[in-house]
């Protein structure tokens, strides 16, 4: 299977400012479904005023990004192995550090679900293979040399 994806990302200098560098970065996601979210760089990045901290900003993202995908492999998996899942929660991290040529990259990100069941829950083996699994067959992670860790609530 081969699927693209669409992103429209929109920046507009504010004309009151012309060339100067005090300008701000906020600027715009669009999608193909007709969503909109408004963009920043990160406050750890870009300082305010020139910056947003209100708004998502790529870094937040690619993490939110990590765990989404997670999250949607898991219900699948779950649900395929008789454990319909009636809520999850994941408070995600990322953790940005320098690399090897002195560059900033997004090094660790650590996914955290909490995972409450329709019935019977899995054992905490099961539900951490199930775990194991959404990992293997998330396109994100797939997709990214950061090490992702999964920690689960002990139970």
């Amino acid at each position: 299977m081969m699927a693209t994806y669409d992103a429209h990302v929109v920046w507009t200098r504010d004309p009151d400012v012309g060339p100067s560098p005090r300008y701000t970065r906020e600027h715009e996601w669009r999608f193909d479904g007709g969503a909109t979210i408004p963009a920043s760089p990160s406050p750890h990045i870009v300082p305010e005023p020139y910056s947003n901290p209100a708004l998502v900003d790529p870094e937040e993202a690619f993490v939110a990004s990590l765990s989404s995908c997670h999250m949607l492999f898991f219900l699948h998996l779950a649900q395929e192995a008789g454990y319909p899942v009636a809520s999850y929660a994941d408070r995600a991290v990322g953790t940005m550090a320098a690399i090897e040529n002195g560059e900033q990259a997004m090094t660790h990100a650590r996914l955290s679900p909490t995972v409450t069941y329709v019935e019977e829950a899995p054992s905490a083996e099961a539900e951490a293979e199930l775990h194991a699994a959404a990992h293997h067959k998330c396109f994100i992670a797939n997709s990214v040399k950061t090490q992702i860790e999964i920690s689960l609530p002990a139970r």
